[in-house]
């Protein structure tokens, strides 16, 4: 009998040991920029202060953002690459993630920790969060312009109407340029003309008729 206390006595701090778990959902597909991880865990000790943080990485190298809290308040706080907030509820931990880009595609880890009152507890690494932030397409947006309709339609209407008056300038002084040549072209000089080597019979005002012009 004193041999069975004695080993149920040696067995029993592992019975009452602090010990935390973390269970999280393997996959979050991101198509709107904006995730968020839920850490749920549970733990059989009587902590009174925690802190809890997400890391990033197979190896947790890069934690993203962390939340502490005790009886009283909430701190929470993010690293400058990451838009990261903690929530703390019952038996979970809330992390909402926003501006998130494909490159901070990952697996992410959570850690929970008892700070206070000693011993210092932790969680052992859990599956991890796998988050797949998919690309967002980006749209050109044509440049609007700033003139207002009204001014821009009453632009093109003068411009309409001085073009329409420059035509008709334009083509009024072509008909008439065109009559002037046509009136030129027809008019005749009636006055005689005498061949050189025959002066009788012709006014004295006569010019002489040259007939080497008509030579080829």
């Amino acid at each position: 009998l004193y041999f069975i206390n004695k080993c149920s006595s040696h067995f029993l701090p592992s019975l009452t040991e602090n010990k935390i778990l973390v269970a999280q959902h393997p996959l979050l597909i991101v198509t709107n920029q904006t995730a968020t991880l839920v850490c749920n865990y549970t733990y059989n000790g009587t902590g009174k202060e925690f802190r809890a943080s997400l890391h990033k990485g197979t190896d947790s190298s890069v934690e993203v953002c962390f939340i502490s809290w005790n009886i009283t308040k909430i701190r929470s706080n993010s690293t400058k690459e990451f838009n990261c907030q903690g929530d703390h509820d019952k038996d979970k931990v809330i992390f909402n993630l926003w501006n998130m880009n494909a490159n901070q595609t990952d697996i992410y880890f959570c850690k929970i920790e008892v700070m206070y009152p000693p011993p210092y507890v932790y969680n052992e690494k859990s599956n991890g969060t796998v988050i797949h932030v998919k690309e967002t397409p980006t749209q050109i947006q044509e440049p609007q312009s700033t003139i207002p309709l009204w001014i821009l339609a009453t632009v093109t209407g003068i411009l309409a109407l001085y073009s329409m008056l420059i035509t008709a300038g334009f083509f009024n002084y072509w008909q008439k340029s065109k009559k002037h040549m046509y009136h030129q072209s027809d008019y005749m000089n009636m006055t005689p003309r005498h061949p050189p080597y025959k002066n009788k019979g012709y006014p004295s005002y006569a010019p002489t008729r040259d007939y080497t012009a008509y030579r080829s």
